[in-house]
């Protein structure tokens, strides 16, 4: 009983503990409700209030940006306006001038109707005229017929043909004169001219020939030259290209060969040989090549004192080279670089005289001969060979023609040309310039036209140009045209096969028809 009677409290306590707790529970809710309302209240209030600042100062914004577009576009309207005034102004006063031209126009153009009008009237005028003077002369030249028997036509061919007779004979006769005082004052210029200049220049001239002498100290020094059993001369005759005369001449030895610059290059080289002391074939091979570069050198050295001396320059350096070369190059006895300098110097100085170009005459008058450094290694006469190095290495037009003209391979079209064919033919024509036995000359022209002569169909032929150039006349009957052209083929193989000759020869076969008839 008692137990029961405990629970029964402690629950009713406990039940009256949870009501008194629940009870202040809902007081604080209640509270914070309260609270939250307030606050809530206060918060909307505060945003009424804020939201109202903010439509008062968007008002005003708007406000003042509308006035601020409105005085923009007043302005604008304005200036708009403005503008428009101007315009109307600038147009009514190219109204007014547009006016004005055209009160101008209309007056030219009635001045210009008035004008053509008085035109027509002066036209017609003249055309009358024009009909009154065709009667009139018609009439006269009616008249002129009558009177002197021929018509106008046979008077006018016959005044013309009397005009032309009289005019061909004062022409004939101011030629003639003009023609006899142009050779007069001519020759005796020309004459004095090419003595003053002969005499200004009058070189020296050495002989050369075909061989070369090399001096030994002593005859002991042949043996050792011609090594055992003959090896030594063999050597050297295969690495200069010249034959080795070891004779009974005392201290001496012939190199013989018609190349100067392998003659020269033998000679060099037995001369370092022998103060070498040195002599077998590998020797003698370092020594000719050793001497080979040097006269390259040399070659050099001299083709530049050769342009330093003519007064020369800006040459290309294989043009330089060849006229180096020249030095040991001969024509009939004549050394080669001496006449070119020659030529050069008579040219130079006659086209001062004649007022032409003095640099053109001397610069063609040195490399006219040029081609005959490279004539004896290259197919091709040496003024072929010589134009075409001077085009290769950039030479003058001017230049080049007057070297290709200097044999009258091609006619003359400048006075330097002539003036250095004229310094050549005075450089080789001159006394104790060119030497040639004159027996072995004959014999050699003899054996070229004896060879044309023994073709059939020849009737004439002659060697010029010292043998250069062989010219053979053919009789029409027996030889055709098609014949002309075997003919020329044959003679020059057979020349090719049974003559010797430097350069080339120029065969030239002539086939003409000629009609004879007699007025008795």
């Amino acid at each position: 009983m008692n137990s029961v009677t405990y629970f029964a409290l402690a629950a009713a306590v406990g039940l009256i503990l949870v009501l008194t707790i629940m009870l202040l529970k809902n007081k604080q809710i209640l509270s914070s409700l309260k609270t939250a309302d307030q606050t809530a209240q206060k918060i909307i209030g505060d945003s009424k209030r804020e939201a109202e600042t903010i439509k008062r100062e968007a008002h005003l914004e708007a406000k003042d940006r509308s006035l601020n577009l409105r005085a923009e576009v007043e302005k604008q309207t304005k200036d708009r306006k403005l503008e428009l005034h101007s315009l109307e102004k600038r147009l009514g006063q190219r109204e007014e001038l547009l006016e004005k031209k055209e009160q101008a126009l209309i007056l030219k153009e009635r001045e210009l109707g008035q004008k053509e009008k008085r035109f027509a009237e002066k036209e017609y005028a003249l055309a009358l005229d024009e009909k009154r003077v065709k009667e009139l002369v018609h009439e006269q030249k009616r008249q002129l017929e009558v009177v002197s028997g021929m018509t106008a036509e046979e008077a006018k061919r016959q005044f013309l043909k009397q005009v032309e007779t009289d005019a061909r004979r004062d022409a004939v006769a101011i030629t003639r004169r003009i023609e006899e005082e142009a050779r007069q004052t001519g020759q005796e210029q020309a004459k004095e001219i090419i003595t003053m200049c002969i005499q200004r220049c009058a070189g020296e001239h050495v002989v050369e020939s075909a061989v070369s002498v090399v001096d030994l100290p002593g005859d002991e020094m042949k043996g050792r030259i011609i090594g055992r059993e003959g090896r030594n001369i063999r050597a050297l005759e295969v690495a200069t290209g010249c034959d080795l005369i070891i004779d009974d001449t005392p201290e001496a030895i012939i190199v013989s060969g018609f190349d100067p610059m392998r003659r020269e290059i033998a000679k060099m080289s037995i001369e370092k040989l022998i103060s070498d002391g040195r002599i077998h074939p590998a020797r003698i091979e370092e020594v000719v090549e050793k001497v080979k570069k040097e006269l390259d050198e040399k070659v050099a050295k001299e083709g530049e004192a050769a342009a330093l001396e003519v007064g020369v320059h800006d040459l290309h350096p294989e043009m330089i080279r060849l006229l180096g070369r020249l030095r040991y190059r001969t024509s009939y006895g004549q050394n080669v670089l001496n006449h070119s300098k020659e030529v050069a110097f008579l040219a130079g100085m006659m086209a001062a005289e004649v007022r032409a170009d003095v640099a053109v005459a001397k610069r063609a008058g040195l490399l006219h001969d040029v081609g005959k450094a490279i004539d004896r290694e290259v197919e091709g006469t040496h003024i072929q060979l010589g134009v075409q190095v001077a085009r290769k290495c950039g030479e003058p037009e001017a230049v080049i023609h007057a070297m290709e003209a200097h044999h009258f391979d091609v006619e003359f079209r400048t006075l330097e040309a002539q003036l250095v064919q004229a310094a050549d033919a005075l450089s080789a024509a001159r006394p104790g310039a060119r030497r040639e036995i004159l027996e072995t000359y004959v014999k050699r022209l003899e054996k070229l036209e004896n060879l044309a002569d023994s073709f059939e169909g020849v009737s004439k032929c002659y060697a010029l140009q010292a043998g250069r150039e062989l010219r053979i006349m053919v009789e029409s009957d027996k030889v055709s045209d098609e014949q002309a052209f075997c003919l020329t083929r044959n003679i020059a193989r057979k020349i090719e096969n049974e003559l010797q000759y430097p350069g080339q020869i120029k065969v030239t076969v002539i086939r003409e028809m000629r009609v004879v008839d007699y007025a008795r």
